[in-house]
């Protein structure tokens, strides 16, 4: 009964979140202007309901991701930029502005998630039969650096200081002017990869008994780790592909959510799920209502509130090592 009670809630909150994205802007648009002939409703069909739709969408997948790694790897600061393929794809979309100065959103789109797919494709070969999360987590940051370096490789070489500019402001994460073009586009790969990760529910709970005990009940880990880097990959590939690189969701959502599902990892898929389209959503709301010319940039915003929570996390855990 607990857990319905905690779902509903949730559900209520994000439903709400919701239509008051609708309505929040430099431009506020009343319910009462919806169904009627008022400019507002432009507004809203053309660009702030596009813009709600991919942040439901993408703050579903990331909180998702982040409850996911968390109990696989069973460590608490895990997040899915932890695999790489969040790195992977903003490096696809770099390349594609800097090496082919493309300036079309949709090649961008497809350059960040072709480069999100490669990535996949390459995590699965490292994580193949390696059945350790410790392998899997190496495997990851290996991929991360890599990227993040060939990244910072083009930036520094492209000679369009134009091009440096867009790179910059698109990796700081935005859902401004995205259309329903885009979100066609990327919400079928968020759906796919959430169904994924939602099928290793019943093997994160055996992992809580360690990884011998979890073979044993007859989990194929190899199979859970395949899950996870695909339905990973989907997910944080066409978030980035679309929005630049919005971090912190997957980290945040399951540390709020944890105490009120209880130590299990698969109760807390779901919530967590609901929770991070809660997060994104109201986030997105209030960098439009900032009271200043130009709009804060989501990904900025959520690093503002993210690393001071990352740092609240180190701390507990020091001073619990401590006691």
């Amino acid at each position: 009964m607990k857990r319905f009670g905690l779902m509903g809630g949730l559900a209520a909150l994000v439903v709400l979140l919701f239509l008051g994205s609708l309505m929040a802007g430099k431009a506020w648009v009343p319910p009462g202007a919806w169904f009627t002939n008022d400019p507002g409703w432009w507004i809203i069909a053309e660009l702030r309901l596009p813009r709600a739709i991919l942040g439901l969408a993408i703050g579903a997948g990331l909180g998702l991701t982040g409850a996911v790694l968390q109990g696989y790897l069973r460590n608490p600061l895990a997040d899915p930029a932890v695999v790489g393929v969040s790195s992977s794809a903003a490096l696809g979309a770099v390349a594609m502005i800097v090496i082919f100065s493309v300036t079309t959103p949709l090649l961008i789109f497809a350059g960040a998630m072709g480069a999100a797919c490669l990535s996949m494709l390459l995590l699965a070969g490292l994580a193949w039969r390696a059945e350790s999360a410790v392998a899997f987590i190496l495997a990851g940051t290996v991929l991360a650096s890599l990227s993040g370096a060939l990244t910072a490789f083009l930036i520094s070489v492209a000679p369009n200081p134009y091009a440096v500019a867009e790179i910059i402001d698109w990796i700081m994460g935005s859902l401004t002017d995205r259309s329903f073009a885009e979100a066609q586009l990327a919400v079928p790969f968020i759906a796919g990869g959430c169904a994924l990760l939602l099928l290793t529910g019943r093997a994160l709970d055996a992992l809580t008994l360690g990884e011998a005990a979890a073979r044993s009940m007859g989990m194929r880990l190899d199979r859970t780790q395949l899950l996870i880097v695909a339905g990973s990959g989907l997910v944080v590939g066409a978030s980035v592909a679309v929005t630049g690189v919005i971090g912190f969701v997957g980290l945040i959502v399951p540390h709020l959510l944890r105490p009120l599902t209880g130590a299990r990892p698969g109760a807390l898929l779901l919530p967590s799920m609901l929770g991070g389209a809660a997060l994104v959503l109201a986030a997105d709301s209030l960098v439009r209502l900032a009271p200043m010319a130009g709009e804060i940039r989501l990904g900025v915003a959520m690093a503002l509130l993210g690393a001071p929570f990352f740092f609240a996390l180190l701390l507990k855990m020091r001073s619990s090592a401590w006691t």
